[in-house]
């Protein structure tokens, strides 16, 4: 990649600029040694989740809350968003940063547990968004869940389907890249699905369910 190219897209990540809560919040998740979306991830969700008048969403992957704002900034103003994480001690780095963020409690359903045993508890066709940020061996079952869990017009988004750079070249054949090049070809071939896949730090795959 050219230096030109490169500071293209530093540029276009940082063009949004972050707020004292996100920065303290992104702060944070470093010193636990997570690894938060970037900037300009987090302004293309809250982008999407506006652009879809998200009043229902559910994240897979808590985190420390850095992409949970970004969401929430998005949402309409009486949305809930639904944050599912296997670690409470995540959750409740995340429930700091709401807080610090101006984020209303009733605004934010935190529960605890494995995605596999949360999702099928959640009701059909009952939300607007769906975001996974999780363990990438497992995003193609999360694609199934997601597809039962939109209604139609809703919008499912993965972070990092580039795998850092992993999933794109076939000569590497590790469980997590065959993984994402096999969510890539599904949400790519599906039906019922319009995709595009955003250039945004390690990727940022979405889709419009028809």
């Amino acid at each position: 990649m050219s230096g030109n190219r490169q500071a293209d897209w530093a540029f276009a990540d940082a063009f949004v600029a972050e707020d004292d809560a996100l920065v303290r919040t992104r702060a944070r998740s470093h010193a636990a040694g997570l690894r938060p979306v970037s900037p300009g991830t987090g302004a293309a969700l809250r982008l999407l989740a506006a652009a879809a008048d998200a009043k229902a969403v559910v994240e897979i992957g808590t985190g420390a809350g850095v992409s949970g704002i970004h969401l929430l900034r998005g949402m309409r103003h009486d949305g809930v968003l639904t944050t599912v994480d296997s670690e409470p001690d995540r959750q409740q780095l995340a429930r700091l940063a709401f807080a610090e963020a101006g984020v209303a409690g009733n605004r934010a359903r935190f529960i605890c547990g494995r995605a596999d045993a949360v999702l099928p508890r959640l009701t059909d066709g009952g939300y607007d968004m769906v975001f996974c940020d999780a363990d990438r061996l497992e995003y193609p079952d999360y694609l199934d869940e997601a597809l039962r869990l939109l209604r139609p017009g809703g919008l499912v988004c993965f972070e990092g389907a580039f795998g850092r750079g992993r999933a794109l070249d076939a000569a590497h054949q590790d469980a997590e890249s065959q993984q994402l090049r096999e969510l890539l070809r599904a949400v790519r071939d599906s039906p019922r699905l319009s995709p595009v896949l955003l250039p945004t730090e390690d990727g940022l795959l979405c889709a419009v369910v028809r």
